[in-house]
């Protein structure tokens, strides 16, 4: 975890009495959770508390004993939005359906950052004929999405299902095309869902295809089809992440992997602890958090909707909690 320098950059470390309805959680859900991952952090403090959660303690405890509240803040207000696994329908091969390619990550892309813009790699043709297709589908709208979320499962002919995670972007800023639509005066912010976005999509083929344009980002995609179909997808820690307890964060200020809780407010106020399993393009700052909440159309529902403020809060290992704290803090 690295900070960026920023002068509005403030760390606090607060107790558990400070969370709002932290005795109020499944603690053994989130441990679960938790373990699923702390295996793969490197560093010597996360090993000796992920060596301890072996021992099977008892789970509120664990966090309570080994950990320590850490708020983050970066002068941005906190948002908490969703995220999902979309279902597409597709196939290996081309067909006059299935003619909407899923691209692997070329290795000129690899090299260069930012490399071609989503318009010119589609509108130019740059990637056609080259064999880094893993599959057809037959809805570019769809696609965009699926590009968003960052991972997915394609419905084969056959009944089979082929998954796919994330394998590199073309190093482009992420731009919302819901807002864009806002600013345009097409709606307005309470109105745009992804529902809405993709049946102005499809109403408006030509200005639907400009618009898809205006996000310049484009995401590469690699198969993933040994996790089975009962787990969720892959996060950016390479293991399945878990409805409603994984989270999507910015690693420059919270280290993958850990605890994390949030104090969601909104229409449907959310307590909860999660774990930082997981990155997004769009998500970038201190007070930042992307919540999974599964597969297909209704957790896709459930997950649009969600644009509401609140606050995180970062559970680190004490001596690197306190190591973080501001002199004179503490």
């Amino acid at each position: 975890m690295t900070h960026p320098t920023n002068a509005e950059t403030r760390i606090e470390v607060l107790s558990f009495d400070d969370l709002s309805g932290w005795a109020d959680d499944d603690h053994a859900e989130a441990f679960e959770t938790f373990r699923n991952t702390c295996q793969d952090m490197p560093d010597p403090d996360w090993r000796a508390v992920c060596a301890y959660a072996t021992s099977n303690p008892e789970p509120r405890s664990f966090f309570e004993l080994l950990f320590r509240p850490v708020l983050i803040e970066d002068g941005a207000d906190m948002l908490f939005t969703g995220y999902f696994e979309p279902e597409l329908d597709g196939s290996r091969t081309r067909s006059a359906r299935y003619r909407f390619p899923l691209y692997a990550m070329p290795q000129e892309a690899k090299a260069s950052a930012p490399w071609f813009s989503r318009r010119e790699i589609l509108d130019g043709n740059r990637l056609s004929g080259r064999g880094l297709e893993i599959a057809w589908v037959d809805d570019p709208v769809e696609l965009f999405f699926l590009q968003i979320q960052g991972s997915g499962r394609v419905n084969l002919p056959d009944g089979g299902k082929l998954r796919v995670g994330y394998a590199g972007a073309n190093g482009h800023p992420y731009r919302s095309i819901g807002a864009e639509l806002v600013r345009r005066g097409t709606y307005q912010a309470h109105q745009v869902s992804a529902d809405v976005i993709k049946n102005w999509v499809r109403r408006n083929p030509a200005a639907g295809k400009e618009l898809l344009f205006h996000n310049p980002s484009y995401v590469f995609f690699r198969e993933v089809s040994e996790v089975p179909a009962s787990k969720g997808p892959l996060g950016a820690m390479n293991r399945s992440v878990t409805p409603m307890r994984t989270i999507a964060v910015d690693p420059r200020f919270t280290p993958l992997g850990a605890p994390v809780w949030i104090e969601k407010d909104g229409r449907e106020p959310l307590r909860r602890l999660m774990i930082a399993q997981d990155t997004g393009s769009a998500i970038k700052g201190a007070q930042r958090a992307d919540i999974f909440f599964g597969t297909g159309d209704q957790a896709g529902r459930a997950a649009g909707k969600l644009k509401d403020p609140g606050r995180m809060i970062v559970l680190l290992p004490i001596q690197r909690a306190y190591a973080m704290a501001p002199e004179g803090a503490l």
